[in-house]
């Protein structure tokens, strides 16, 4: 099971084309001014099986984001999502607070880190969001895009 707040489908806020967002509960990086607070609780949601999260990503045929909350909060559960996915062969973006390197070696993070596409590091930081025009897939300047299967920082 796995504790997730809602599914947004055809979304083109959270990476690029439309995509199946799913928002998961939970978060305790607590980031001042974050969009959406009401998904730090870890009770906040509802439990959602493997089969009926993947009946709307088969439905639909988007590729994925996991955002949340923090997704990496619920990494172990995460892992056989994760690989019901690319058995459809989908594209998996994931934005987290933690950064990359503080996970990259850790279980069970470094469990989940192949079968992530872009990993949007950073926790959200008010004092770096951008004036002016929004910056893309991201929400403050300290936020990196990150390829974990090569350790290669993405840059748009």
């Amino acid at each position: 099971m796995l504790r997730i707040i809602n599914i947004a489908e055809g979304t083109t806020v959270d990476g690029p084309g439309l995509r199946t967002s799913i928002y998961f509960a939970g978060c305790k990086h607590a980031c001042k001014g974050c969009q959406n607070p009401d998904s730090w609780s870890f009770d906040a949601g509802e439990d959602w099986t493997l089969d009926k999260i993947m009946t709307i990503i088969r439905y639909n045929k988007f590729d994925v984001t996991l955002s949340g909350g923090d997704p990496l909060y619920q990494a172990e559960e995460l892992l056989p999502l994760l690989q019901a996915i690319k058995a459809e062969k989908l594209n998996i973006w994931c934005y987290t607070g933690f950064v990359y390197e503080e996970i990259k070696d850790k279980s069970p993070y470094m469990e989940i880190l192949p079968y992530i596409d872009v990993l949007v590091d950073g926790p959200f930081q008010i004092e770096n969001k951008p004036v002016g025009p929004a910056l893309r897939f991201r929400g403050s300047t300290n936020q990196r895009f990150i390829v974990p299967a090569t350790e290669e920082e993405l840059f748009f």
